[in-house]
């Protein structure tokens, strides 16, 4: 069994004398060890998963750079051949999208995700406008399951990824899959776990993606951005919205996928279509026009 196998092979994990599953992990099993030697994290990849972007040397070398920072959790061991990750357990407050809507954690998330992206770059970069199109061309050859009117919204895909290369932020280490569950309250101070997707990527895209996962109203992101930025920038605003957007979009086709891979117990259909809907709102909503050109400012 591959967990018998990990508490065999890191010192840290001999003698434990509790082992207990922990819930979440959508592409991975993840238990939380205790030992003599401390509390820890032990995940095991799940199968296929490098049909979703996923790449371990890139996880690890990055989740090492994020522990550097403060902001990453401790890291233990990389196990390649169990595919496994060995990490310091946070014991702090988990978030969810509800505790974010309350809107009291903005500053420490935005301070949270400065503290990471002043970091040393990450392994490789990330790009959802390379990303996404790989994704589709998997669902395609595989005949995954595709939502009604996907394709017929390439054409505007395409052209936000136009005005979006119009001025490109300098790309920075980010995490790039901030849902709510993924932040960890640890003594008033926030702390970002789970670095599968972390790349070099634009500071808007880590800023849109918390906006996108825990449905944030405008006005929140509005602040988040000020938060982060200094000041409430309307090409800013713009640029995290879109990118939002982008990831939303994107996101859809990861379910897609594991609807098709995944041996997890959780509906992947639902969870990609409220992701879906939510991007087809703004795609035939009145501003995407005005988002699109707001972004192409440099100002």
């Amino acid at each position: 069994m591959p967990l018998e196998e990990v508490l065999d092979a890191v010192p840290e994990l001999r003698n434990a004398h509790s082992v207990e599953p922990l819930t979440g992990g959508l592409t991975n099993t993840n238990w939380k060890v205790t030992s003599p030697s401390g509390c820890y994290v032990v995940r095991i990849s799940g199968k296929d998963t490098s049909l979703l972007a996923i790449d371990r040397e890139n996880e690890a070398h990055n989740t090492i750079a994020a522990a550097e920072t403060g902001v990453g959790p401790p890291f233990v061991a990389a196990l390649p051949e169990h595919d496994a990750l060995v990490l310091g357990y946070l014991d702090g407050e988990v978030m969810d999208a509800e505790r974010l809507r309350r809107g009291d954690r903005l500053g420490a998330i935005a301070s949270a995700c400065r503290r990471l992206h002043a970091g040393r770059r990450f392994l490789r970069d990330f790009d959802m406008f390379q990303i996404q199109p790989g994704y589709l061309a998997i669902v395609r050859e595989r005949g995954f399951r595709l939502p009604d009117r996907y394709e017929e919204f390439e054409p505007q895909i395409r052209e936000l990824e136009r005005a979006m290369r119009v001025h490109p932020e300098p790309t920075v280490p980010c995490n790039n899959d901030l849902l709510a569950e993924n932040f960890i309250d640890v003594g008033g101070e926030m702390r970002l776990i789970d670095y599968e997707y972390s790349g070099n990527n634009e500071p808007s895209f880590e800023l849109g993606n918390v906006w996108s996962e825990s449905n944030l109203s405008l006005d929140q992101l509005e602040e988040l951005v000020a938060d982060y930025w200094g000041r409430p920038l309307r090409n800013k605003v713009a640029r995290a919205r879109l990118w939002g957007l982008m990831s939303k979009y994107g996101w859809t086709l990861w379910g897609s996928i594991q609807v098709g891979i995944s041996d997890l117990d959780f509906d992947f259909w639902g969870w990609a279509m409220e992701k879906y809907e939510r991007a087809v709102e703004e795609l035939d909503g009145p501003q995407f026009e005005q988002l699109l050109e707001d972004v192409r400012r440099d100002d």
